[in-house]
């Protein structure tokens, strides 16, 4: 089979290698998809490395259906069977730790990950190894999904657990602060919450156009202070959202927000990177502030039931597809943000 493989920053070749065959406590996925994200590069560039081990197959968004069973996996995971479509909570987690023992499994201080420390989706078929089946890492599907769809299901889930922490309620106004992949995702489930106004900023017109074709309002970044004080007489939002790892928007974002708001700061931010914040805006504003940092397993299964009922817009956010000999092109297209989000398939599925 032919997979990815990034052997060390700037170093990814396809390798032709054996197709793997599960081995006791395995399952093996046959993958139909792999969608990428803005992570996907900085491992690439070395921008992101803990965690990475060379040589490592990447893609933690990964649709698959399962190809093989192995010996005693019954006794693990009763039920599964082959031909069933699946995917995996990306984080495996130890179970043991503090974060673990504190409903905290996706901060897991010994945590491995998928398209990280342990071969991704960016291959034909993939290992589900015995540890990530016995921490109930592989998730099936109840209704046949789209490939593409059961992809968004990582990033989705990731969205699911920033809106845990700051919520969204009935007539709030929420500002989206970036309309990549992940905001874009974002202003759905606001208005899925029941959010009255959704305002997403994003310099380019494309991506503003998009906002709007999901319900929201596509706005520039200029603009968003005054849309959303005209709709609020000049209270601010009830939430803002930054889905840009820029630090000047951390101060936007706790000026934008209304008294009694409530900011998160979703975005991986450079590492090391810093801000200069007016504190009394959180004092005297009384807000609250988050952060958020991937999924827990109950996160993924939401993810997946959202995506069953068809609420979020798929092809919206999944533009352009390339073919697993393509790979090098797929990395590229991420970095000159073609589209929206990018998808990689196994060539024999590849449409054209």
């Amino acid at each position: 089979m032919f997979a990815a493989q990034l052997n060390a920053p700037e170093d990814l070749e396809l390798v032709e290698k054996a197709t793997p065959t599960a081995g006791p406590g395995e399952v093996l996925l046959k993958i139909e998809a792999n969608t990428m994200c803005g992570t996907d590069y900085r491992l690439y560039t070395g921008a992101k490395t803990a965690g990475v081990r060379p040589g490592v197959v990447p893609g933690h968004e990964i649709a698959g259906r399962i190809a093989e069973i192995g010996e005693g996996v019954d006794e693990i995971v009763p039920g599964l069977e082959v031909g069933q479509q699946a995917t995996v909570s990306i984080v495996v987690s130890c179970g043991h730790c503090r974060n673990c023992l504190n409903d905290r499994e996706h901060l897991c201080v010994n945590l491995e990950l998928f398209g990280y420390a342990i071969d991704g989706g960016l291959q034909e078929y993939m290992i589900v190894p015995e540890r990530a089946l016995r921490r109930g890492n592989l998730i099936t599907t109840s209704a046949e999904l789209d490939p593409k769809a059961l992809c968004l299901a990582e990033p989705i889930s990731c969205c699911l657990n920033g809106l845990d922490q700051f919520k969204v309620d009935a007539g709030d106004t929420v500002a989206v602060l970036g309309a990549g992949p992940i905001g874009l995702i974002h202003a759905q489930l606001a208005l899925a919450s029941g959010a009255k106004h959704v305002f997403v900023s994003n310099r380019g017109e494309d991506r503003q156009e998009v906002a709007n074709r999901l319900g929201a309002t596509g706005v520039h970044p200029d603009e968003l202070a005054e849309r959303i004080g005209e709709v609020t007489d000049g209270a601010g939002a009830d939430v803002v959202i930054v889905c840009i790892g820029a630090p000047d928007l951390a101060n936007d974002a706790l000026e934008l927000a209304a008294e009694g708001g409530r900011v998160n700061y979703f975005a991986g931010f450079p590492k090391g990177s810093t801000s200069q914040m007016e504190p009394n805006l959180i004092h005297y504003k009384e807000l609250q502030v988050t952060g958020g940092s991937n999924a827990r397993r109950r996160d993924v299964i939401r993810a997946i039931k959202l995506l069953e009922k068809g609420l979020i817009n798929v092809e919206e956010i999944v533009t352009h597809t390339f073919p697993l000999s393509k790979v090098a092109d797929a990395y590229q297209a991420v970095n000159d943000r073609l589209g929206v989000k990018i998808c990689v398939v196994p060539d024999a599925l590849y449409e054209g």
